[in-house]
């Protein structure tokens, strides 16, 4: 039986093409901003585009931390992408603006160090032995990004970590940057997967396979 697969639907996001991409690593997808069916499918996946504070406006309008905080609670599967992986941590700060994260992982999402913003572009990552998200690909594929900003340290001492020791890609751009992370049941990817050709595929292809 495919894996059950929420979409969360919450104004942020290239909802169409992450649902495609989603189809094709073999998961029954529902683009959704319920609560309950986000809460009770087998996986959630957090896109997420555009700015950190208006991310997090629109994923509070639509109760999405507190999904996003129940599923985890209870060991189920979140899987944030981009933007979608940025408001897991405790703060952005964007223009000034310091706005409050999910607070799943500690740290900052900063103005990446680089004299040419965006990072626009297909680039390798360092990925870490034992990764589950990333079984499968070479370690020199490539993967699309389109980000200013990300999480340039990581702040969480392993043995704090409440669920699993993570396990964490890094990427450079101007200086090294989380690529993504594996938490337990939340996962995160900087890059785009659904944008990411056949390696991107694999990707969620593994996540859809550990739901």
């Amino acid at each position: 039986m495919s894996k059950r697969v929420a979409l969360l639907d919450y104004g942020s996001g290239n909802v169409r093409s992450a649902h495609r991409a989603l189809e094709r690593a073999g998961a029954q997808v529902e683009i959704t901003d319920d609560f309950d069916t986000a809460l009770g499918a087998d996986g959630l996946l957090v896109p997420g585009v555009g700015a950190f504070e208006a991310c997090m406006a629109g994923l509070r309008a639509v109760r999405g931390d507190r999904i996003i905080g129940r599923r985890l609670a209870g060991g189920r599967p979140v899987l944030g992408i981009c933007v979608g992986m940025q408001i897991l941590f405790e703060e952005g700060v964007e223009f000034g603006v310091q706005t409050t994260g999910c607070g799943q992982w500690p740290g900052s999402v900063t103005r990446l160090q680089a004299p040419v913003l965006p990072h626009m572009g297909w680039n390798t990552v360092d990925v870490p032995e034992g990764s589950q998200l990333f079984a499968g690909v070479d370690d020199d594929a490539r993967f699309y990004f389109v980000h200013s900003y990300g999480v340039q340290e990581w702040e969480m001492d392993s043995a704090e970590s409440r669920i699993a020791p993570p396990l964490l890609t890094w990427g450079d751009y101007g200086g090294p940057f989380l690529a993504a992370v594996e938490n337990g049941p939340l996962w995160a990817t900087q890059f785009h997967p659904e944008k990411s050709g056949d390696v991107g595929a694999q990707l969620l292809t593994n996540w859809v396979e550990t739901l």
